[in-house]
């Protein structure tokens, strides 16, 4: 959590930060601070403001209301290749004449967009920084839609995450996630809570739009028997760990592990193999020199460096990686992680997961991109693509999984509309034989990033897709997108405050 000291030093995003399509700063939960807005986002911000309110003057709307259109979307990434360079596929033509905007919005609505990294809040929670997060991500204009919205908690739990995700995005089926705690009123949800959520929403639905995952924390007391109860009772889609131990209360972790610990963690993948579970998601990164610097005994802990052996080990498991182990988000700079690679070609730690199975011979690690888009793109857009190119390159785009952390950034539409657009530019392809990913926003290598690798790992089947289409929520979201407000662009968390 943040000191008092680093309290005094932010604003609440929902009200400090310019509602944009995209944002246009740094947004942080309260377990990090906030970066200050760069030179380069102060010239995004005053970009799209300048777009923003010109298009909008011309379709006769406000500029808010302009900002949830689909032309809305469309300037903000056409400011963002104004300021950055040319990174995304868009044209002034789209961003100005609504017809054009909404016909590509409509062909993408079918689009298999699988989101296993996503979030919410139990309703006794007493974690309040995302409240702030959200607020943030508004004010620095990432999401539009939370800007100039009052953030409460509520945003932060059930109703407000189902509309965010299954009405104010493309998503079409959600995995819903958690984070453990030394505190047991700290875990975001328990593995009770998820299971119970998954239930609710794919009995409303009638088909399988959530999944859920069982946190493990090795180390824990008891933790092996609520493996057995999560296992036999539960029946989670899949499992997830922080090796760091406690990620929101660091102070207080005192069961950090580690994947490749024979005696403690290889007994619970034998358990999660005869239950028929395979797919390992595993936090990894968030976890800058700034951050090392007050809790250095769990450095060890957050980078890959024991993910290699523990899936040559265990080759009938998939080690699914959070965030891509991304080490620059959680208080650090995207501009020491964009001058990291123009200097090195890499990026910590993601180039050491893309290195494992060349190093290890393996073909069993994934990169989940939950976050980078809102860590990356926001701040360097060449940074995101050197992200993806990095991870293209090294585990190869079929093991690149679709993920966005939603809601802590607001509704996940314009992470989608940056994968969608954002293609790696030549130059980079050329110096780093980098794969394009495609200038089509459904490219086959997109399809298989949002979707389609996704649903390989989890079984999710042909026909339990095609239910998708006329399910009740899908019933539902038709009338939403005819009769509803729209996104609201809003998001939750802090800001920096301005320096000077």
């Amino acid at each position: 959590m943040l000191t008092p000291e680093e309290l005094a030093r932010v604003l609440p995003a929902e009200t400090s930060s310019f509602p944009s399509p995209v944002p246009t700063q740094i947004v942080s939960n309260d377990e990090y601070m906030p970066s200050p807005q760069t030179e380069k986002q102060k010239q995004y911000e005053a970009r799209v403001k300048e777009l923003g309110s010109e298009l909008a003057r011309k379709q006769g709307m406000t500029r808010r209301t302009f900002f949830k259109s689909a032309s809305g979307m469309a300037a903000a990434y056409l400011a963002m290749n104004d300021v950055y360079g040319p990174v995304f596929s868009v044209s002034r033509a789209e961003a100005a004449t609504p017809e054009m905007a909404d016909e590509r919005a409509n062909a993408l609505k079918s689009q298999f967009i699988m989101d296993m990294h996503t979030h919410f809040l139990r309703d006794d929670t007493r974690i309040t920084g995302f409240i702030a997060q959200r607020a943030a991500v508004g004010k620095a204009g990432w999401n539009p839609a939370l800007v100039g919205k009052e953030q409460t908690i509520d945003e932060l739990k059930f109703p407000n995450y189902f509309k965010e995700v299954f009405l104010d995005s493309d998503t079409k089926v959600a995995c819903i996630t958690g984070a453990p705690s030394e505190v047991p009123a700290d875990w975001f949800l328990t593995n009770e809570m998820k299971a119970q959520a998954r239930a609710k929403i794919n009995k409303e639905a009638g088909t399988r739009r959530a999944l859920a995952h069982a946190i493990f924390t090795p180390g824990y007391d008891g933790w092996m028997e609520q493996v057995d109860h999560a296992l036999n009772d539960l029946k989670p889609d899949s499992m997830k760990g922080y090796t760091i131990g406690d990620n929101t209360n660091k102070h207080l972790s005192k069961h950090p592990w580690r994947l490749d610990d024979e005696k403690l963690v290889y007994p619970a993948y034998e358990r999660f193999l005869k239950a028929g579970i395979k797919n390992v998601c595993i936090h990894k990164g968030l976890f800058p020199p700034a951050v090392e610097e007050k809790f250095p005994h769990l450095l060890a802990y957050s980078d890959v460096r024991d993910v290699g052996k523990a899936a040559k080990d265990w080759p009938q498991l998939n080690f699914i990686v959070y965030h891509s182990a991304y080490r620059w988000a959680g208080g650090g700079k995207p501009e020491d992680a964009w001058a990291q690679f123009q200097k090195t070609g890499r990026i910590e730690w993601v180039s050491d997961l893309a290195e494992i199975p060349e190093k290890y011979g393996v073909k069993n690690v994934y990169g989940d991109l939950g976050q980078i888009f809102a860590w990356t793109v926001v701040s360097e857009p060449r940074l995101g693509a050197a992200v993806m190119g990095i991870l293209g390159k090294g585990l190869g785009y079929d093991h690149v999984v679709w993920g966005t952390d939603a809601v802590w950034t607001g509704a996940p539409q314009w992470q989608i509309e940056g994968l969608r657009r954002l293609e790696i530019p030549e130059d980079m392809q050329k110096k780093y034989g980098y794969k394009p990913l495609g200038q089509a926003a459904n490219s086959p290598i997109k399809n298989a990033i949002f979707g389609e690798n996704n649903a390989r790992l989890y079984n999710y089947t042909p026909k339990q897709r095609a239910e998708l289409v006329n399910d009740r929520y899908a019933q539902i979201k038709a009338s939403y997108d005819k009769y509803g407000e729209g996104r609201s662009n809003l998001r939750y968390g802090y800001v920096a405050k301005p320096v000077g």
